[in-house]
């Protein structure tokens, strides 16, 4: 997947501007930046639930940008929000059940009962299966909305902020179960405050900065990038 170009406006000021990426098979990419420099408005450009005024974003061989979020979630590509949005109503089963069900068409019930079943034992959530949303620990919601995208079989997984507001040892776990994902051969982008796992797992990190790219590199390279130090890391 590559954005190249990719530019939005509100109110006459840029939140995203003329942003070029590229994220490579297999490849774990760290997205990094002040709140407010457009890491989540460049998500919901890719994942079509904004479109972009300028710019595009290419993926499999083809333009998806103008795309619907539901055709960009059945092209491949999977996210999750900020602020866990899985459905309280329902159980943890139903919840993966329902990614399973969106995410390729044709099909069945049963086949769909397997991926969601498999992705529950896969992201360690099956011993909450028959449980509701509301009676999980924050841990396990995180989890839960990645679950659900997995379920869809996407090639590429958007992952915003799961590891925020976790203890030390769930983002260990959390770390892990991205390595994990990766090994299955899904491509992941994400977008990280906890700057241990940023660094640590990633292979390669973006930096933005009132919505421009001011860095494009490794870990070691992007901890020694003077502006991303003064702007975000808060070093001399």
């Amino acid at each position: 997947m590559s954005g190249r170009g990719v530019s939005i406006s509100f109110g006459g000021m840029k939140a995203v501007d003329g942003v070029d990426f590229d994220l490579r098979e297999g490849e774990i990419l760290g997205l990094i930046g002040p709140n407010g420099a457009g890491k989540t408005t460049l998500f919901n450009i890719i994942s079509g639930f904004l479109q972009a005024s300028g710019g595009e974003i290419i993926f499999g061989g083809g333009k998806i940008s103008g795309l619907k979020p539901d055709k960009i979630c059945r092209a491949g590509i999977a996210r999750t929000f900020q602020s866990a949005r899985n459905f309280p109503g329902f159980t943890v089963r139903d919840n993966v059940l329902m990614g399973a069900l969106f995410g390729k068409p044709g099909k069945t019930r049963a086949q769909a009962e397997r991926t969601a079943d498999s992705t529950l034992e896969f992201t360690g959530l099956d011993k909450y299966a028959g449980m509701y949303v509301s009676d999980i620990p924050l841990s396990a919601q995180k989890r839960l909305e990645v679950a659900r995208a997995l379920a869809t079989e996407p090639r590429v997984l958007m992952l915003d902020e799961v590891m925020a507001g976790l203890n030390p040892a769930e983002v260990e776990d959390a770390m892990a179960l991205v390595r994990e994902i990766r090994g299955r051969g899904v491509s992941v982008i994400m977008i990280e405050h906890v700057m241990k796992a940023i660094m640590s797992i990633c292979d390669r990190i973006i930096a933005l900065h009132h919505g421009r790219l001011i860095a494009d590199g490794a870990p070691s390279e992007i901890t020694e990038n003077k502006q991303v130090a003064e702007i975000y890391l808060g070093e001399a």
